[in-house]
């Protein structure tokens, strides 16, 4: 039997880094909804979620991390990224769809 050349979740997750992507995922994320031009009441209520990361004290004691934020608005996430054409961010949010969610 041959050694894996990609990593498959479903077999396990070594090799994939889910939580350093999805949080080079939230960098790429916020040059955009940081843009006032570019944010709306959903990107800002999105913010508030994005800086309870790690507090649980401030969620009613679920602790929330970039990748749940990732999995759970992954369209709208997307859809931003080709509303923009930003390539580099939809790759990114492709291979955490593939790896980690």
């Amino acid at each position: 039997m041959h050694q894996q050349e990609k990593p498959d979740r479903y077999v396990s997750f070594v090799g994939i880094d889910g939580d350093k992507n999805s949080q080079e995922l939230m960098v790429q994320l916020r040059r955009h909804i940081d843009d006032p031009q570019k944010s709306n009441a959903f990107w800002e209520r999105f913010k508030e979620k994005l800086a309870r990361v790690g507090h649980p004290d401030e969620n009613g004691g679920r602790c929330l991390d970039e990748l749940f934020l990732v999995h759970s608005y992954i369209n709208n996430i997307r859809e931003l990224f080709e509303e923009y054409d930003d390539e580099a961010a939809l790759g990114l949010l492709e291979r955490i769809e593939r790896e980690s969610c």
